[in-house]
């Protein structure tokens, strides 16, 4: 441990851009973004600056939350990046766009929920890591994320009607990436009318430097050159959103309709591309505020029409390889904060959410016809939630929460089939398995937090937690059924370049955790603090993945450590621990050159399989960021170093690739007027070529869909050198 620290050890130098200096400058915010904290002891808030910053130059939202310690994120596409507490993703975490449950409809997950928030729009964000409160927590393990948008607005006070107007692009020259918003409101006192639309394109990233030889992607198609990562390009990502809020006594009735749709998206880490997505949400939400307390109330429902398939970089096979998919999220929830004295309050409140999946594969020809492949039909996730959490101040220095919620998850799925069922060994022999099983289940879960604070002067702060949290598996970890190398080579949740099988007798995950944290600051949390947490997590009935050894799995498929292999997931024992390390300190303040102030987050974190002593996937190797901010008028820059150690313990069961070392260094800068905000930086200053620890394998040109088909070994690329703008004007 103490070597890897050592080597992120490095220089930080500052590069100051000349400004024109002066006391008359004009100090203002546009479209201010307001980081909200969560009443409850656990919350974690990302930093402002760095919000601001990244919302500017990125259509991926999941970039909004870098800055936060012990977060990571995992690559996929150019805007749907995976955000990892602690060593836990995906649907372990559980992720609100505001204050809606949006379920992933693909067995790859491309389309995550928040690949549906738009940056733009984000104007609070907040992060539970490991010990989250039951009232936001539930069916997850790693802990939350609430993003929400700004509220709806009214006129006040001696006006009588409201405008307000926002448009804004941005430009990154790597990938030749665009993007661009717009919002325009209008409200009386009582009631509020909002439209906004954002889009965003690019073209391939290229990496530092050759990480591959250079190949031609479809058949006659072009050349892609050895820095150029393929399938990283998306195009045609719209979104659109109309908002209708009236408020009257205290009260807001919120009613909104969106939609997005992307015409494509590549995946460098999967076998396929997103060749079309279009998701509808409807949503009506109730805020009242009354002498007792406070009551919510929110009516939601999702509709997903998805499509994967091979894109411009992949080997066509003349027919390509359709797969499509349909699923609604319907959700509704109650929730009442109430007042038990001024020092107790209560949260309480029932949740309910339905979702149905139909995942089916069109016949092409020759063996994958003449019948359509049901990957699942008619999968059912059926979920109902109640909770209870008392929050208590025990003085001035003491405060505590106790919660207890209680889950119940039915999941079931319809018979399916392959291609031709006739063809017992490709087909008809793992779908008459499958069908001959009992697949309904019913997972009777609860989970359980409690946190202590303490507070014993104005600069310092204390807090010990306990949760237990607890997870069913999705329909695609349970109900995946072939274990035809093609087929399951398209069901693949975290990108490693693997085939999966599920499980229909997978139990749930329960998670134990154990977190403390000490928090040191000055009065006003302005000028200096410093935070360590650490954290213990064990995980009963981790799911995990075993080597396939039934069905069309060969037997070499069981010894390999050099190539892509097929998988089974599996409940086993595991373990993740870590520490967290975040500051900020001024550096030097002077009268005419503005005020230098540093900021520093560290990351450790382990991850171990306690049944055969594996390293967990996707683990993030000890990492920090240093960074140096300055200020001065209406200008802040900003001059970062992010180092990330060597990556040496992986996940053997999957063959997962080591990956080096490496320091980056980003340059920002942004200045302000009145009505306008311009934001310019420069990402990887010297171009290194370096391999994202969490970006997966790379598979994402030639001929994916089989299993020897593409070279193993090659970790996907981050991002090479890129210059950014970004203007944004408000009215």
């Amino acid at each position: 441990m103490t070597r890897l620290f050592l080597r992120l050890v490095v220089a930080v130098v500052l590069v100051v851009p000349v400004v024109a200096a002066g006391e008359d400058l004009p100090t203002v915010t546009m479209d201010e973004i307001v980081v909200t904290l969560h009443p409850t002891p656990g919350a974690a808030r990302p930093d402002p600056v760095e919000l601001s910053a990244q919302r500017a130059v990125t259509g991926d939202a999941a970039a909004l939350l870098r800055s936060v310690p012990g977060l990571s994120l995992h690559g996929a596409g150019g805007i749907s990046s995976l955000p990892v507490i602690h060593g836990l993703a995906d649907d372990r975490i559980r992720v609100q766009v505001d204050g809606n449950d949006l379920t992933p409809a693909c067995p790859n997950h491309m389309n995550s929920a928040l690949s549906y928030a738009v940056p733009s729009k984000i104007t609070g964000v907040t992060v539970f890591s490991g010990v989250t409160p039951v009232s936001v927590g539930g069916d997850s393990i790693g802990g939350a994320i609430e993003v929400k948008s700004a509220k709806p607005e009214f006129a006040s006070g001696a006006e009588d009607f409201l405008a307000r107007g926002r448009a804004g692009s941005f430009y990154r020259s790597n990938g030749n990436t665009l993007g661009y918003d717009l919002g325009v409101s209008a409200a009386g006192r009582w009631l509020s009318l909002s439209y906004d639309q954002s889009g965003s394109q690019s073209d391939n990233y290229r990496a530092g430097g050759s990480f591959k030889p250079a190949a031609q992607g479809r058949e006659g198609g072009r050349l892609i050159p050895g820095d150029e990562v393929g399938s990283s390009a998306y195009r045609g990502a719209t979104s659109r959103a109309l908002g209708l809020a009236l408020q009257q006594w205290n009260q807001t009735l919120e009613l909104g309709v969106s939609q997005q749709t992307v015409g494509f998206e590549g995946f460098p880490n999967q076998r396929m591309d997103m060749t079309g997505n279009g998701n509808r949400l409807l949503s009506t939400h109730y805020t009242g505020q009354f002498g007792w307390g406070d009551l919510e109330a929110r009516l939601s429902y999702q509709a997903t029409r998805h499509r994967m398939d091979m894109g411009p970089d992949r080997y066509f096979y003349g027919t390509g390889m359709p797969m499509d998919t349909r699923a609604k999220t319907r959700g509704a929830l109650v929730k009442g904060d109430i007042i038990l004295s001024p020092t107790d309050l209560l949260r309480t409140g029932i949740e309910y959410q339905y979702y149905t999946l139909f995942d089916w594969w069109p016949p092409v020809g020759g063996s994958m016809g003449p019948n359509t492949f049901w990957n699942v039909d008619y999968g059912e996730r059926r979920k109902t939630d109640v909770f209870a959490e008392w929050e208590s101040r025990w003085g001035r220095r003491w405060t505590s929460l106790l919660g207890v919620r209680s889950d119940t998850v039915s999941t079931d799925a319809g018979p399916v089939e392959g291609y031709n069922n006739a063809l017992a060994g490709a087909w008809g022999d793992d779908a008459a398995a499958f069908n001959a099983s009992r697949r309904d289940r019913t997972d009777h879960n609860w989970d359980l937090s409690a946190l202590l604070r303490y507070s014993p002067g104005p600069t310092e702060l204390y807090e010990i937690g306990y949760a237990r949290a607890s997870r069913s598996p999705n329909l695609y970890q349970r109900y995946a059924w072939s274990t035809n190398a093609m087929a399951a080579l398209m069901n693949n949740l975290v990108g490693d370049g693997n085939g999966y099988v599920g499980d229909v007798d997978l139990r749930p995950e329960i998670a134990h955790t154990l977190s403390l944290t000490g928090d040191w600051h000055d009065v006003v949390r302005e000028r200096w603090g410093v935070k360590v947490t650490g954290y213990y997590t064990r995980v009963e009935d981790y799911v995990d993945a075993r080597r396939c050894n039934f069905g069309q799995c060969s037997a070499a498929n069981s010894t390999t450590t050099d190539g892509f292999v097929l998988l089974q997931y599996v409940n086993q024992p595991a373990r993740l621990y870590g520490l967290d390390l975040s500051g900020h300190a001024p550096l030097v303040a002077t009268d005419g050159y503005g005020i230098f102030t540093g900021t520093a987050t560290l990351s450790y974190l382990r991850g171990e399989n306690l049944a055969t002593g594996d390293a967990l996937y996707d683990i993030m190797p000890p990492n920090a960021n240093l960074a140096a901010v300055h200020r001065l008028g209406a200008w802040t820059g900003t001059a970062e170093l992010i180092a990330v150690a060597a990556k040496d313990r992986v996940s053997r069961v999957r063959n997962e690739v080591r990956t080096g070392g490496y320091a980056l260094v980003n340059l920002r800068g942004a200045y302000e007027w009145k009505h306008a905000r311009l934001d310019l930086g420069v990402e990887n200053l010297f171009n290194r070529l370096y391999a994202n620890p969490s970006g997966g394998a790379y598979v994402g040109q030639g001929p994916s869909m089989t299993s020897n088909g593409i070279r193993w070994g090659v970790p996907v690329p981050g991002p090479g050198r890129s210059f950014n703008v970004a203007l944004n004007l408000s009215l």
